[in-house]
């Protein structure tokens, strides 16, 4: 029984003769009554939310030497390795080549092209628009399981056919190793995907109380317009999460890549058509920021921007946005993560070899090009030769090259642009009176753009690597004195615009509170004898404040609810015919 046509029978119910109770006829009183908890019960199953597949976070794969997964990877990445790809945007279902190409290249072996992508300008940009203004309507209008089901098929379509596919195509365009690239690429985008149908389960649950003789409800509506998704090159999972999100709740999508991530950004493209997503509701187009800022931003029918990047990026989105605040058709939701410079702080209580660890895998995990990374870290003078040592062995252990050789846990970082940058901050730091690098510090991009992962101390809490975002992998420490404890905990907590992750590290309980309750405005994530990345969706919601960004948390139902615009309905079955209330006798 669908709700029109409960509310139809409600409504018969509610217009019984008046005279019925007066004429003490209570078997119609009765009837009324079996027929109100009929009608109950059939809301309810009118209602008929369904219920998502049970949602549990996507097993990761080990890839331990020799093992099955591993020689199947190992194979698609030597097929993917001999071919070259020619990737088009995506328009309203056609694959449009501008002719304006860009290599996609291996940043570990730079002079081996993979394939080439096409960019798009104003006219694309625009086209891209209108394709979503025009496939709105009937998106919207399916139901909300049939949307869903569009993107728990490509959840299982990446777990299953295009796992080695998508991981090869992060592992080769963007230097993953094969773990990193697995807990990306395959396990958070799948995750990201059958997580977010059941939060919209959950949100469609939602609904008001009604009184007697009203029946209220709401509306989970997507938002008027189309919605700009900007994404990163560092996580294949962002990648796809940012345009699929808006998507899944019923809006359409202009989706802008990094020009890093197109071969990652392509496999997602193919997965999401063949889960039948149909045209015109995701479509992608490379180009520059600029260009596509200039493009999108003024438009009035912009709904919202979903945006992974720099913090300057951001910033400037929201300068253009609010300077034509004017022109739209309805308030545009910007949400943002944007960059981090993350600490790892111990007391002296905490164990040190624990503390060395989570610096040396929170620091250079994916050469530090993680929002996410451990950039600086607080260690107290009188544990720091034993974290030291520890730090310094681990470091020494890691081998760098390719991500073709499993055994390699750093590999390059995504470009000649951001080596340059790295680079720039190692000089700075080998150059400095008040500081030291103890390891690391080699950079070299004759074949690949590989920088060693690099550790600064430095005498001076201010120092230039303490407080800018450098991302790569480059970790500066500052070596307290254990009394200074509590101003130390200033110093971190000022000690940068940021505000994404952060980790304390301490064995005794009332120090744990109490750090956890001075830095409580650091970190969105914090972590508590961990190291500050790995956020897990599901589990560790991830945003941060600050000029980290809106903090809408990805990997929740808080994000979903951005891009829906709820509307309250009230139907009274029965409108008065009397405007006089009781108070007027």
């Amino acid at each position: 029984m669908r709700a029109a046509h409960v509310a139809a029978f409600l409504c018969l119910v509610e217009k019984q003769p008046s005279d019925w109770k007066n004429a003490g006829l209570m078997k119609y009183s009765g009837l009324i009554c079996i027929i109100h908890f009929f009608l109950k019960d059939s809301v309810m199953i009118s209602a008929n939310i369904p219920q998502t597949p049970a949602v549990k976070n996507e097993p990761i794969n080990e890839y331990r030497p020799g093992s099955a997964e591993t020689l199947a990877l190992q194979h698609a990445m030597d097929q993917m390795s001999a071919e070259q790809v020619d990737i088009p945007c995506y328009i309203g279902g056609k694959e449009i080549r501008t002719g304006q190409v860009e290599n996609v290249v291996m940043p570990h072996d730079h002079q081996h092209v993979l394939g080439q992508f096409h960019n798009g300008g104003a006219q694309e940009l625009n086209a891209a628009a209108d394709a979503a203004i025009k496939a709105q309507h009937d998106w919207a209008s399916l139901p909300w399981q049939t949307r869903a089901a569009v993107f728990l098929k490509a959840a299982d379509l990446i777990a299953g056919p295009y796992r080695n596919i998508i991981n090869a195509a992060t592992m080769h365009g963007q230097s993953k190793n094969c773990f990193q690239a697995e807990i990306d690429s395959a396990c958070e985008l799948i995750d990201f995907l059958r997580f977010n149908a059941w939060y919209y389960e959950q949100i469609m649950k939602q609904q008001p109380v009604s009184s007697p003789g009203v029946w209220n409800q709401v509306d989970w509506r997507p938002l008027e317009g189309f919605v700009t998704a900007i994404t990163p090159f560092n996580f294949t999972a962002i990648a796809g999460n940012l345009p699929a999100t808006p998507a899944m709740l019923g809006n359409t999508v202009v989706w802008k890549p990094s020009g890093t991530q197109m071969l990652s950004a392509y496999v997602i493209m193919q997965v999401f058509k063949e889960a039948g997503l149909p045209d015109g509701v995701i479509n992608m187009v490379a180009a520059d920021g600029p260009v596509a800022g200039a493009a999108l931003l003024p438009r009035p029918e912009l709904a919202g921007v979903h945006f992974t990047g720099s913090t300057p990026t951001f910033q400037h989105i929201f300068a253009e946005v609010g300077g034509n605040i004017g022109r739209y058709h309805s308030y545009p939701r910007l949400v943002g993560e944007t960059g981090g410079k993350d600490f790892v702080f111990a007391h002296e209580s905490a164990n040190p070899v624990a503390v060395a660890t989570a610096l040396s895998r929170g620091a250079f995990e994916y050469q530090g090009q993680k929002c996410s990374a451990a950039s600086r870290a607080y260690i107290p003078s009188n544990m720091w030769n034993e974290v030291k040592e520890r730090l310094v062995e681990d470091i020494q252990s890691f081998k760098m090259g390719t991500t073709r050789d499993f055994s390699n846990f750093v590999n390059a970082v995504i470009d000649e642009r951001s080596f340059d940058k790295i680079k720039s901050y190692v000089d700075f730091a080998a150059q400095a009176n008040d500081a030291e690098i103890i390891v690391g510090g080699v950079c070299d991009k004759s074949e690949g753009y590989f920088v060693e992962p690099t550790v600064i101390v430095t005498s001076n809490p201010e120092f230039k690597t303490m407080r800018e975002e450098i991302f790569g992998p480059v970790l500066t420490i500052y070596v307290y004195d254990e009394k200074d404890f509590e101003d130390t905990l200033d110093l971190c907590d000022q000690g940068s615009i940021y505000a994404l992750t952060g980790a304390i590290f301490a064995q005794d309980r009332y120090m744990i509170a109490h750090m956890s309750n001075r830095l409580r405005n650091a970190a969105g994530n914090f972590y508590i004898n961990d190291k500050p990345t790995g956020a897990v969706v599901g589990q560790q919601p991830f945003g941060g404040g600050r000029a980290s960004g809106t903090n809408d948390k990805a990997g929740s139902a808080l994000n979903l609810y951005r891009w829906l615009s709820p509307r309250t309905i009230k139907e009274t079955f029965v409108p008065p015919t009397d405007y006089r209330n009781p108070f007027l006798g």
